[in-house]
């Protein structure tokens, strides 16, 4: 999970500076949406690390009555 959040922060930056330096072109508001996702991905990956930071976590069977 690690690998996924280093790379929502990279992407979130580079479409972040890309988005919302001022350029002008067609696609900007594409990148701008890309760039929002990402950041909001970046974020539950972090909230997901630190709430669930076991990674030996098994599911466990619930036994009807």
């Amino acid at each position: 999970m690690k690998k996924y959040t280093v790379l929502f922060l990279v992407l979130a930056i580079t479409t972040g500076l890309v988005g919302f330096t001022g350029l002008r072109f067609t696609g900007i508001e594409v990148i701008r949406v890309v760039c929002l996702i990402t950041a909001d991905l970046f974020v539950i990956s972090l909230l997901s690390e630190m709430f669930f930071p076991n990674k030996k976590l098994k599911l466990q069977r619930i036994k009807k009555r």
